[in-house]
């Protein structure tokens, strides 16, 4: 009997039934891929037709909080999360955003409060991070209340934006595991995406064309200067012997009736003047509101009255033949501008600052945006010095403290219950400026090289009602009354003003009276010679030799002429102040000029003429 092994038999058998079990496994894994398949779970394209509508109706939200997003970039000036607010100053009226029906703008360009230009133009990637930011917020709280009541279970995970800003339309892709699931019906989707019909970008690419060319071209304030000059005095002369006079609070309605019109003409109007040949296809406008923070300046002028003073008409008249009137005032004038760039129902908005600064365009912005007006000296305060402000009595006073050296004044700040200790830059012989209602601006002399203490002692001022008498009769026509102290004057236009603000101290009041006149002085021609260096080597050595030339003086008509007034020095007491509500002033009259020489009498007789003063 023989002997037989059967080791092979049996790892054959065994071999096959793990044969048997990988394919069993093999199969049960397809199964379960493939009912994850069919269940949606795997794949966002085979969602189920029961989940469908609730995942369309998350897809719409997403695009809504999209379209939600645009919306508010366009109409921020390319923001959501605007920039830090930074208020305004009554130097610089702009803070960093303007508000336009109660929609707070952020200034693509603006000054700040302490004179300093800054811009705040987004970038496209800077508006789809917050727009990305914006979705992110929002898209949680979808509103899929009645899937909830239809049975559905839905979980949000926490989401991550990515959008795409393309000329005519917006891309948004957003990472968040979206689970829903209805009954037996279940749909993992982890990605979505949705595309919106916008031309933010194309819009936002025109509105910077627009911003680039104002910076480098400055049209705005070339439009403000030529505007200014139309509805203000800035430079001139006229032939007249009488003073000219202007109300600067009607000069400055004027200019903002004319800069808010003028604005909205600009690329607008058919006039060839307001059209700007501008490299973008679509509707710019420019807006402007007198409602809006704006701040109207002009030097040299004391009070709301500008005026300015003839020349030839003092004694020696004889000599120059006529009257002229010269005059230069100074004008500051900051105004906000909207830009509006339109193509069919969306708007893209921002506002920019416009600003003219000594009856000149600003300097075009510079790469760093730095300031090229602020004080030097006003930067370093390092000095403390303690100011205390009073009045005559000794009461305490509230007052606006300033500091003055070499022409430069920074504000400080003010008193409270008197007091205040702050630092002060360093100078020797500066002036500290107190100034408070109701009270005369007060100026002392102080150096700042050490800390130091100094009360300022403040008059109170009275507001006192004129009446001017001429020959012992009440006066009802022009005159204009000047009150000059050591450190102040003030002009009244009488009778158009009848009231004056005055504090105890030495005063000399002038009282000049205008009459009409039909006074004709004719064309004449005046020959003058002067000496002038002489030509060639001679000149060299400061020989000269006289030179004559005739000077046609143009004929002209005097219709006011000084007929009457006197000036006098005075002391007003406060007791005088306190117990009166009227300041009565009484003048001679002088002849009304027919000619030449009467007019130049009346300017002698003039320095010679005193007044009576009187309170009650």
């Amino acid at each position: 009997m023989g002997f037989k092994r059967g080791g092979s038999s049996m790892l054959g058998q065994t071999r096959g039934q793990l044969t048997i079990f990988i394919i069993i496994a093999i199969v049960i894994v397809a199964l379960v891929f493939g009912y994850l398949f069919l269940s949606g779970i795997i794949s966002v394209q085979g969602i189920p037709p029961s989940i469908q509508p609730a995942y369309t109706s998350f897809l719409t939200c997403l695009e809504e909080d999209t379209l939600a997003g645009i919306s508010v970039l366009e109409s921020q000036g390319g923001y959501i999360s605007a920039p830090e607010f930074e208020p305004g100053s009554t130097y610089m009226p702009f803070s960093s955003q303007l508000n336009f029906l109660g929609n707070s703008i952020p200034y693509w360009y603006y000054v700040s409060g302490n004179n300093i230009q800054k811009e705040q133009v987004p970038s496209r990637g800077d508006m789809e991070n917050q727009l990305a930011d914006f979705v992110e917020a929002r898209i949680r709280g979808c509103n899929l209340r009645s899937y909830y009541d239809e049975g559905f279970l839905i979980n949000m995970q926490e989401p991550e934006a990515d959008v795409n800003i393309k000329d005519n339309e917006v891309d948004v892709s957003l990472s968040m595991t979206l689970s829903l699931e209805k009954e037996n019906d279940t749909a993992l989707v982890r990605n979505h995406k949705v595309s919106v019909n916008s031309q933010l970008g194309k819009l936002y690419d025109s509105a910077k064309t627009v911003y680039d060319e104002e910076q480098e071209t400055l049209f705005l304030e070339n439009y403000a200067v030529d505007t200014l000059r139309l509805y203000a005095p800035v430079d001139g002369v006229e032939v007249t012997c009488s003073p000219l006079i202007w109300n600067a609070d009607d000069i400055f309605d004027d200019i903002q009736e004319a800069v808010e019109a003028n604005t909205f003409a600009i690329n607008t109007a058919r006039d060839e003047y307001f059209n700007l040949d501008l490299p973008v296809d679509e509707e710019v406008r420019f807006l402007n509101s007198r409602n809006w923070p704006n701040s109207f300046e002009v030097a040299p002028a004391e009070t709301s009255v500008l005026i300015a003073s003839p020349v030839g008409n003092q004694p020696g008249i004889g000599v120059i033949g006529f009257c002229y009137v010269p005059y230069h005032f100074v004008y500051s004038i900051k105004y906000p501008v909207l830009v509006q760039v339109q193509s069919g129902e969306e708007i893209f908005q921002y506002p920019m600052a416009v600003v003219i600064q000594g009856n000149n365009p600003r300097e075009s912005l510079n790469a760093t945006a730095v300031s090229t007006a602020d004080p030097e000296l006003c930067l370093y305060r390092n000095t403390e010095v303690q100011i205390i402000t009073k009045d005559i009595q000794g009461n305490p006073v509230d007052a606006e403290i300033s500091y003055e050296c070499f022409g430069n004044k920074c504000n400080i700040g003010e008193t409270e219950g008197g007091e205040l200790t702050d630092l002060f830059p360093q100078c020797v012989n500066g002036y500290v400026h107190a100034q408070a209602a109701g009270y005369k601006n007060a100026r002392y002399l102080f150096s700042t090289v050490s800390e130091g203490s100094i009360t300022v002692f403040l008059q109170k001022a009275y507001e006192k009602n004129i009446v001017l008498n001429v020959g012992g009769k009440p006066y009802d026509s022009n005159a204009i009354i000047t009150f000059t102290s050591d450190d102040a004057a003030s002009t009244v236009v009488y009778p158009e003003q009848r009231t004056v603000s005055l504090a105890e101290g030495q005063y000399e009041i002038q009282v000049h009276i205008y009459r009409n006149s039909s006074l004709n002085i004719g064309a004449t021609t005046i020959n003058k010679c002067l000496d002038v260096p002489r030509s060639g080597v001679l000149g060299i050595f400061g020989l000269t030799e006289e030179r004559c030339f005739d000077i046609q003086v143009p004929s002209q008509l005097v219709s006011n002429a000084l007929a009457g007034g006197g000036t006098q020095k005075y002391f007003v007491l406060e007791s005088e102040l306190i117990n009166s509500d009227t300041m009565e002033i009484d003048a001679e009259s002088l002849p009304v000029p027919n000619t030449i020489d009467q007019l130049q009498d009346n300017y002698l007789l003039f320095e010679s003429k005193g007044l009576i003063i009187a309170f009650r």
